[in-house]
Order: C-alpha cells, then sequence, then structure tokens
C-alpha cells in the first residue's frame, strides 16, 4: 500500500471516530497524527449535499379585509367626529334663531368646544391608545377651530381680519405639529390647508400681510411635505394658493411692478423647491404625474403671469426678456437634475420645458430669418445633447424645432405661390430656406448611425428638398416672375431646372452607387414630367411649349438610356 492510499485512510479513520463521538455525546477522540516522514497530502474531498438553494421571499398573504373592524374602528370614528361637528353647528344656528345667545357668546362656545374636542383627542390618542377615535376626535376640533375663526371675522366682526389671521395661524401650527408627530395625513390636509386658506377664510383680503402669512404658511407646507414625504401635499398647496398669489400680483403690478415680478418669481422657486425636494427624497427612476403636474403648470403660470404684467405695463422686450430669462433658468436647472440625484426623467422634463420656453421667446422677440435662425441652434443643439448623453428624447425636440423653422420658412417667409409668382422679399427668403437645409444637413450627421440610419437618410432627404425648393423659387423669380402674374420664361426655366437636376441626380447616384442620389434623381424628373405635361401643356405659348417638351424630352432619354446602360447586367436586374 502506498503512502497516499494510508493517509487517505487515515483521514477518514478520524471522521469515523468524530461522529461516532459526536452520536454517543463523548469527549472527541485526539487525532491519530500522520507518519511524520511522511508528508500528508490533501485529504479526498468529502461528499456534500449540494447547497440547499435559498428560499424565495414569497410575499406575505394579504389579510383578508375585516369589515366588522373597518366599520367599528374607523367608520364610527369618522363619522362620531362629524356628527360632533354638525351637532355645534345646528345648536349655534338653533340658538341663534331662538334668541338664546348672542353672538360674542356663540363665537367663544364654539372656540371653547372646539379647544375642549381637540385637547380630548390628543389626551386620548396620547395616552389611551393611537385610536381612529382620537385622531377624528382631533381632526373634528381642528375643523370646528377653522369655522369659528372664519364665522368671528366674516360673519359678525368681532375679531380683526389680523387677530384672524393670527388665530388661523395658530391653529394651522399646532395641526401641523399633531400631523407631523402623529404621521397623519387627514390632520395635515386640515391644518396646513387651513392654514394656507387662512386668509380668504377670515376676509383677509389681498393685502400684503394676507401674503406674506400665506407665504409662511407655503414655505411650511414645503418643509412638511419633504420631511414627511406627502407629494399630494405639493398639488393641494399649489391649487390653494395660486389664485391667491395671482389676486395679489393683480392688484399691485400697477403700482409696484417691480415687486409683482419679484414675487412671482419667489413663488416659481418654492413651487419648484416643494416638487424637486420630494423626488430627492424619494428617488425613482419613473416620472411622477404630481411632480410633473406641478412643474409644467408652475412654468405656465410664471411665464404667462410675468409676460402679461409687461406687456400690460408697455415693455414688450421686458416682457419676452421675461420668458426668455425663465427658459434659461429652465434649461440650467434641468441640466443641474440630470447631474445630481434627482430622477433623470424629471430633469428631462425641466429642460424640455426650458426648450419650449426658449422657442416662445424666440418668437416674441424675433421674426423672419432670425426666428428660423434662433430655431435652427435650438434644434441642432438638442440634437447634439441627445448624441453625448446618449437620451435619444432630446431627438425629438430637435425635431420639433426643426419642424418649426421649417413651417416657417415656407408658410411665411417663401410661401409656394412663389413657385408661380416669384418671391415678395428673394433676401429674406433665400436665408430663411438656406438656414433650414444647413440645419437639417447638420442634424442629419448627428444622429447616431448605424442605429438611426433610416432617419438619417430622411433628414438628409429633407435637406436636399429645401435646397430644391430654394433654387426653384429662386430661379422664377429672376426670371421675371413677379406677384401681379406668372410670366413663360420663369415656367420654363423651373421645368428646365427640375429636369436638369433630376438628370444630374440621376446619372451621380449611377456613377456612385448611391441609390438616395438615384430616387432623387427619378423623383425631380417625375414632377418635371407632371409639369410639363399639366402646367406648361396648358399655359405655355407654342415655341415655349415646343422648348418645354423637347428639352425635356432628350434629357429623358439620356436619363433612361444612362440607366439602362449601368443598371443592366450581372447583378443588376
Amino acid at each position: 500500500m502506498d503512502a497516499s492510499t494510508e493517509s487517505r485512510l487515515q483521514a477518514l479513520e478520524e471522521r469515523v471516530r468524530t461522529l461516532e463521538a459526536l452520536l454517543s455525546a463523548g469527549p472527541l477522540p485526539a487525532p491519530v497524527p500522520a507518519p511524520a516522514a511522511q508528508a500528508r497530502p490533501a485529504p479526498w474531498p468529502a461528499a456534500t449535499a449540494p447547497a440547499a438553494a435559498a428560499p424565495a421571499r414569497v410575499a406575505a398573504p394579504r389579510e383578508p379585509l375585516d369589515l366588522e373592524q373597518l366599520f367599528g374602528g374607523r367608520v364610527l370614528a369618522w363619522l362620531g367626529g362629524i356628527a360632533v361637528v354638525l351637532a355645534a353647528v345646528f345648536f349655534l344656528v338653533m340658538a341663534v334663531h331662538n334668541g338664546w345667545i348672542d353672538e360674542t357668546t356663540r363665537v367663544v362656545l364654539a372656540f371653547l368646544g372646539s379647544t375642549a374636542l381637540v385637547s380630548a383627542g390628543v389626551w386620548l390618542y396620547e395616552r389611551k391608545g393611537k385610536t381612529q377615535a382620537a385622531l377624528a376626535a382631533v381632526a373634528a376640533g381642528l375643523a370646528a377651530l377653522d369655522a369659528s375663526a372664519t364665522t368671528a371675522t366674516t360673519v359678525y366682526h368681532l375679531v380683526a381680519a389680523p387677530v384672524g389671521l393670527v388665530i388661523a395661524g395658530l391653529v394651522g401650527v399646532a395641526a401641523t405639529a399633531v400631523a407631523v408627530r402623529w404621521n397623519s395625513r387627514v390632520v395635515a390636509g386640515i391644518g396646513v390647508v387651513g392654514a394656507l386658506l387662512a386668509p380668504v377664510l377670515v376676509g383677509a383680503g389681498t393685502s400684503s400681510a394676507s401674503l406674506a402669512f400665506m407665504t409662511i404658511a407655503l414655505v411650511s407646507a414645503v418643509g412638511v411635505l419633504v420631511w414627511r414625504r406627502w407629494s399630494w401635499l405639493a398639488v393641494v398647496a399649489y391649487v390653494v394658493t395660486a389664485p391667491q398669489a395671482a389676486s395679489w400680483l393683480d392688484r399691485e403690478r400697477h403700482a409696484h411692478l417691480g415687486l409683482a415680478l419679484t414675487v412671482t418669481a419667489l413663488f416659481w422657486a418654492l413651487y419648484v423647491v416643494a416638487a424637486l425636494g420630494y423626488e430627492l427624497r424619494m428617488p425613482t427612476t419613473t416620472l411622477r404625474l404630481a411632480s410633473a403636474s406641478l412643474l409644467l403648470a408652475n412654468a405656465a403660470a410664471t411665464a404667462g403671469g410675468g409676460w402679461a404684467m409687461l406687456d400690460s405695463a408697455g415693455n414688450g422686450y421686458g416682457a419676452t426678456a421675461w420668458v426668455i430669462a425663465l427658459a434659461a433658468a429652465h434649461v440650467l436647472l434641468g441640466l443641474a437634475v440630470l447631474r445630481g440625484r434627482i430622477s433623470r426623467e424629471v430633469g428631462a422634463l425641466i429642460a424640455a420645458v426650458g426648450a419650449a420656453l426658449a422657442a416662445v421667446g424666440l418668437a416674441l422677440a424675433l421674426d423672419g430669418p432670425a426666428l428660423v435662425a434662433g430655431w435652427i441652434a435650438e434644434g441642432v443643439l438638442m440634437a447634439w445633447v441627445a448624441r453625448r448623453t446618449g437620451d435619444e428624447r432630446g431627438y425629438l425636440g430637435s425635431a420639433a424645432f426643426l419642424l418649426l423653422a421649417a413651417g416657417h420658412a415656407v408658410v411665411l417667409d417663401a410661401d409656394p405661390s412663389a413657385l408661380a409668382y416669384g418671391l415678395d422679399s428673394p433676401l429674406r427668403a433665400a436665408t430663411a430656406l438656406a438656414l433650414v437645409a444647413a440645419g437639417l444637413a447638420a442634424a442629419s450627421y448627428l444622429l447616431p448611425r448605424p442605429k438611426r440610419q433610416g432617419e438619417s437618410d430622411t433628414v438628409r432627404t429633407l435637406a436636399a428638398a429645401t435646397a430644391v425648393y430654394l433654387a426653384s423659387v429662386l430661379v422664377v423669380d429672376l426670371a421675371g416672375g413677379h406677384p401681379g402674374g406668372t410670366t413663360q420664361n420663369s415656367q420654363l426655366a423651373l421645368s428646365a431646372l427640375w429636369a436638369a437636376l433630376g438628370f444630374t441626380s440621376l446619372v451621380a447616384g449611377l456613377a456612385r452607387e448611391r441609390r438616395p442620389l438615384r430616387l432623387g434623381g427619378l423623383a425631380l424628373l417625375g414632377l418635371a414630367v407632371a409639369k410639363v405635361f399639366v402646367v406648361d401643356l396648358a399655359a405655355l405659348e407654342s415655341i415655349w411649349r415646343v422648348a418645354s417638351f423637347l428639352g425635356l424630352g432628350l434629357l429623358l432619354l439620356a436619363g433612361a438610356f444612362g440607366y439602362q446602360r449601368t443598371r443592366s447586367g450581372p447583378g443588376h436586374p
């Protein structure tokens, strides 16, 4: 028996003795040492059972709905709270109707009863268990306190509006503290929304004091929603406070325009902090409806409100600058968000809003080729950003700006009637169309290839079509076309241009084996044929008609000969 086999047998004997000792619960025997002269080889690998797969995490089954617990623990509690508030209201109404108590006594009783209800609910919740009944009592008491403050100020005029604001603010602070401590959305809704609505409820109007109070309440609401991660509070706060701010701005914009614009910018910043603060606290890869809606509504209201205030004051340039400045702020903010911890979806949305506002600002500030140049620059820039960042949604924005520029150039600067009557302003039309062609060509090279080869070819085709359209309107204009009517020379020149360009493109496509060039040439030749047979045949005089048909026919024959000679043979059916 060799040394290796003997060592392995000794290792097996040691394991057997160990197992026997474990079974008998006796002391483990000392292992027999291997001979010193022999090097002990590695023992045989022990046969182990395959590792058991980690148990899959099975979601805990949802507990069945206990109607008894729902009705007895929640519904009864909230119905009880509502009934208590209604009982107090009915009692006061009856007492007033019968003349039992005067106005001051009614208000005092309302405040005392509401305070007692809140105090009892807090004591029960903190000392006797966190029950729904105690929570409902606190919520009902807070609502009753808000109603009492409203009645004392706006109905009976027993309390001045500033004092009513202070009372409402104290109720809001108490409700917010309770809501944060208990993590109760219901109490938060009553307290925070009550504080935000306090200027309206107590009839404080649109004074600066009311705006300051509401601003403080809004800052507190933003802090609460970010701390407790209550996204619904951002939307509710915007819906409640935006109309109040708009009313104040409408009252102050004539006398204090600078202050009104500053307040507008301040509220825009507060709403942005509300949306982004929640996204920072609750990061996600998807776009939340609440945050997106708040950002969009805030941008639209701020841009429109600031522009309207400045424009109504006779400052058109300032109104345009406001929109462009807001666009720049959104673009910079969007880029910063894209580089931060917040969802890239939110950053892309803010940047897209900035781009849209920039388009509006350029439309307000510029006209003609200058506007086309601005939109083209934005389109090419967005395509470049999309290529660098890999976010292909940027190409959609690029396409939108390029289409805006092309539409403006074709509809307003060089409308299709120029093909018959020439151009009103050749320089303006030529500049706008040249910018569109250059922008489309630049954008086509920024599309990633071969991933978007088809889209790149389409954009190049549009660029070439724009260049052909530019050449066509210039030829008609230079050949004598004028707004008063068409001429024989201009239409013959247009037919000759299309036929010559089509023939040249076809020959170049055949020589360079470029199918897009061949297809473009055939399309232009087809367009020339349609024009000659439909337009020239009816509009041109005899000698011009002969020249048109003769020139087109010769070019068509030459093109067909070249195509058949080049594309026939093996590999070219």
